[in-house]
């Protein structure tokens, strides 16, 4: 088993299922101990139990800023330190639909979780991380928030959103060792993608030069790079993993 991330403490959201929880078992396999949180009580302990000691389970809505301020500090309590934020959690909303179908509802709910969550968490953690002089935040964006994808309004404009918050943490925090970066992956093989309807995954697959969907042990390949102590000289900057779907 690698160390590289011995004796650091990873927070992720999301982690109950999907992206959250496929990088929290390659961080763990490297030697990290995870705090898994999710909205759903029953599958994050579930999770949390699969990856075994170096894994507790908290539940967290994150569009609750009360919610995310104690169980941030409960987390600091547990383990001692924080020393990584990967903000997996995340909705599509409805899809499939033109702008002027779009409810405000749905869209304004897409934005809760997607933006406001990464925003109440990173902005939780980060007084932990700016007093050890250390610290690692990943959003995950997506490529749509890049390119737009049609049919998924909130979604794309949302991720767009991650996208501008990982810029400008980045450099807020250049100088305090601490690095924000995202992660724009294309269309991942996850429950919320089966989810959505086949045309629409259809429409995003057929975008990449590849052919296919991206697999989680990819994504959490290079999610466990961005947030290594290695990855030190990069903040502020989107990832691609959109197999070769990205123009800039």
């Amino acid at each position: 088993m690698s160390s590289e991330f011995k004796g650091q403490v990873a927070v992720i959201t999301g982690g109950a299922s999907g992206l959250g929880l496929a990088i929290a078992k390659r961080l763990v396999s490297q030697g990290a101990q995870v705090a898994l949180c999710d909205q759903l009580k029953g599958p994050v302990q579930k999770a949390a139990k699969e990856i075994g000691a170096q894994a507790k389970a908290y539940q967290l809505d994150v569009t609750d800023e009360v919610q995310v301020g104690k169980v941030v500090k409960k987390i600091a309590k547990d383990f001692g330190r924080i020393d990584i934020l990967v903000n997996s959690a995340g909705v599509t909303g409805k899809t499939n639909i033109q702008s002027h179908e779009v409810e405000l509802s749905d869209f304004k709910f897409v934005f809760d979780v997607n933006v406001n969550g990464s925003f109440l968490t990173a902005r939780a953690v980060l007084p932990v991380m700016l007093a050890q002089k250390y610290g690692r935040i990943l959003h995950i964006a997506s490529i749509s928030g890049k390119e737009g994808n049609a049919g998924m309004l909130a979604y794309s404009a949302s991720k767009a959103a991650v996208i501008g918050m990982a810029k400008v943490q980045g450099k807020e925090y250049a100088e305090a060792g601490i690095t924000v970066n995202a992660l724009a992956p294309a269309v991942i093989r996850t429950p919320m993608v089966a989810a959505l309807p086949e045309a629409q995954v259809k429409y995003m697959t057929d975008k990449i030069p590849m052919k296919r969907c991206g697999e989680l042990e990819e994504i959490a390949n290079i999610a466990a790079f961005i947030v290594s102590p290695g990855a030190s000289f990069t903040t502020g900057f989107t990832f691609d993993m959109t197999g070769g779907r990205a123009t800039y």
